[in-house]
């Protein structure tokens, strides 16, 4: 059994929209996990109902054999999961360093300068940094985080074509050096093709990518 699965998932908006229709499957600690799909059909969904974001319409997610519905979706939250946002969620009265800091044991500036920022930068207030280098303290709060489970969408929209390959071998790393169960919302092909399992997600179906 994987670390995270889910089964018979559906959801739907205002009980009228099925999002979802009864998908199922699996995801194990060491591996990095793509989801594709067009606009619209679900994945950041997807994303948020595995991270205890949201409640499906119906179905369970369990992690590590539990309900997170019954053990609790704020302590799923809390423990289990790490997540980096599209829209960053970053505190933006605090600098790169305090925001990892609010994540992380681990000493901050290490995983800062790995993903490009230099000391001066993360030393700054978030505002007063570029979209891609918000995105990358986004990415280096969720990395330092304990969690076994990162939850990424779209962490490499707002980047370049190097640093998005940086951060795609860094999603690896964190996967297969790190042990980690690395979930991945992607339009990249260039980053689908760097995992270790694709899914499709259309017309509210999950298909695994042979």
């Amino acid at each position: 059994m994987g670390i995270l699965s889910f089964c018979n998932l559906t959801y739907s908006y205002d009980r009228k929209q099925s999002v979802l229709k009864g998908i199922n499957g699996q995801m194990e600690l060491g591996k990095l996990y793509a989801i594709l799909g067009p606009s619209g059909c679900g994945k950041t969904t997807l994303l948020s109902l595995l991270g205890g974001l949201d409640s499906p319409t119906s179905g369970q997610i369990l992690f590590d054999g539990q309900d997170i519905a019954k053990t609790g979706l704020s302590h799923h939250r809390k423990n289990h999961v790490a997540f980096i946002f599209q829209a960053y969620n970053l505190i933006d009265y605090l600098t790169p360093i305090e925001n990892v800091a609010l994540t992380s044991k681990l000493p901050p500036l290490p995983i800062l300068e790995r993903l490009g920022l230099t000391k001066d930068e993360a030393k700054r207030n978030v505002l007063k940094l570029s979209g891609g280098q918000q995105q990358r303290v986004a990415i280096a709060r969720a990395l330092a985080n304990e969690a076994p489970v990162i939850l990424a969408d779209e962490p490499t929209g707002n980047l370049d074509e190097d640093t998005a390959r940086d951060i795609t071998e860094i999603l690896k790393e964190s996967a297969h050096k790190m042990n980690k169960c690395v979930v991945v919302v992607t339009h990249s092909g260039e980053l689908a093709k760097q995992a270790d399992v694709i899914f499709q997600l259309k017309r509210g179906m999950l298909q695994m990518q042979k």
